[in-house]
């Protein structure tokens, strides 16, 4: 059994959803393990991690614009607003979402369905560099 860790930093343009599936998939071919778990954690409280579709743009849209109604920007509706009108919306998605995902590692790939990604959210408007620690472990 071999265990391994790394830190990915993904430069985002402000709110939405970034792929980082071929960030993943590039890593993981490096390490040369056939068959694991990995843990894929985000160092920040005002992004997430989450599996979506990755065929379909529509689906992200749809998420973004339910999210959006759920957890307004609003000035008068949060007490935390020290850091702008987004950024307590930002930390109900993130608590709503996940900071956290363990994939199966199978014959040296994630065990994905056919459809699926893995995305950062992006949840605040301006740009930020986020920080994914990687725990891969297998053999």
């Amino acid at each position: 059994m071999r265990q391994v860790s790394h830190e990915l930093s993904i430069a985002t343009r402000g709110r939405g959803f970034y792929d980082v599936t071929p960030r993943l998939n590039a890593w993981l071919a490096e390490q040369r393990l056939r068959d694991g778990l990995l843990t894929v954690f985000i160092r920040h409280t005002s992004a997430s991690l989450v599996i979506q579709e990755n065929a379909d743009p529509d689906v992200l849209h749809d998420l973004e614009s339910f999210f959006a109604r759920l957890a307004p920007e609003s000035g008068e509706r949060y007490r935390h607003a020290t850091e702008g009108p987004d950024d307590m919306p930002a930390h109900i998605r993130s608590a709503l979402t996940q900071t956290q995902l363990s994939i199966p590692l199978s014959d040296g790939r994630m065990a994905l369905g056919t459809w699926q990604g893995i995305f950062l959210y992006e949840h605040r408007n301006t740009p930020h560099t986020r920080r994914l620690a990687l725990h891969l472990l297998g053999e």
